[in-house]
């Protein structure tokens, strides 16, 4: 018995052995097919980064150190605060707004199944729309003699100076809403369909109604959904400073000046320091945004 014991022992330790040896290979295969995205990623993204946070600390030349002093600048600098005022109103009206909206987006569209798929594409489109073809529409539409004014004068209203106003805000919120809808849109049918059909099932045996179903299971179900949602949703409203720069040039209306305009006028006047010194603190901002949210869903969930 005691041989048999010894032969069974010494052919766990090859088999832990082996099984050990398999999933290291595996590991060094998943690591070569990840070396192309993760070189990419230092030399694109955390390289630059780097030399932008070393840059903020000196002079335009980048030769001599001159501390805060960048940071300083860019904190007393009226166009900053005006800049960031706006991005941080913009976003706080958008992002609440798109995530209710593209929330109820899908569950229509998942409540007429299988014919949301339609839904689906109609949604999606504005993705797919050229950011030239949203300028000519803007053109169109918001224009001093546009389709809206058009239809206001025939109405006896006065027109409205939709670009030159502080209407703009606006004309900027309905355009990220718009764009961007569909895509969360996606997300949100992601989450939804991650969810147990039997929990709602056993939800309505036990004389739940349809809100109590969407406030006990499908609400708590989607917390990780949210987290990413959001996330995403913060970052693609940096991306509407393209529609609002084509429409209105660099230097726009007060009220749509937002973080991108001020970072593109300096580097065009070579300010390398004071942008290099606000994109840092505006880093800074996001990542502590993001860690809060995560904090936040982590602990709800």
């Amino acid at each position: 018995m005691s041989r048999i014991s010894k032969i069974i022992s010494r052919r766990g330790h090859r088999g832990a052995g082996s099984s050990r040896a398999t999933v290291k290979g595996e590991g060094l295969a998943a690591l070569l097919f990840l070396l192309p995205s993760i070189a990419g990623i230092l030399i694109f993204f955390l390289i630059p980064f780097a030399d932008t946070v070393r840059r903020s600390f000196f002079d335009a030349r980048g030769r001599n150190f001159i501390a805060l002093e960048g940071y300083a600048s860019v904190l007393g600098n009226d166009a900053f605060k005006l800049a960031a005022g706006n991005t941080a109103k913009f976003t706080v009206v958008c992002i609440p707004l798109l995530l209710v909206i593209s929330l109820v987006i899908a569950l229509l569209v998942r409540s007429v199944r299988p014919r949301g798929k339609a839904f689906k594409t109609t949604y999606l489109l504005p993705m797919a729309v050229p950011v030239a073809s949203i300028v000519l529409l803007w053109q169109v539409m918001f224009n001093n003699h546009g389709l809206l004014n058009t239809i206001l004068t025939s109405l006896g209203a006065q027109p409205v100076d939709f670009m030159g106003s502080s209407a703009a805000f606006w004309v900027l919120v309905f355009t990220y809403l718009w764009k961007n809808s569909g895509y969360d849109m996606i997300l949100w049918l992601a989450g939804l369909d991650s969810i147990s059909e039997s929990l709602y099932e056993a939800a309505r045996v036990d004389g739940a109604n349809a809100w109590q179903c969407f406030r006990f299971i499908t609400l708590p179900s989607l917390l990780p959904t949210l987290g990413l949602v959001a996330i995403l949703s913060l970052l693609n409203g940096f991306k509407v400073f393209r529609e609002a720069y084509l429409v209105a040039g660099a230097y726009p209306h007060d009220s749509i000046y937002l973080l991108q305009h001020l970072f593109n006028n300096w580097f065009q006047n070579l300010d390398i320091s004071r942008l290099c010194a606000a994109a840092t603190m505006l880093c800074l901002v996001l990542l502590a945004v993001i860690l809060l949210l995560q904090r936040f869903l982590s602990k709800a969930d």
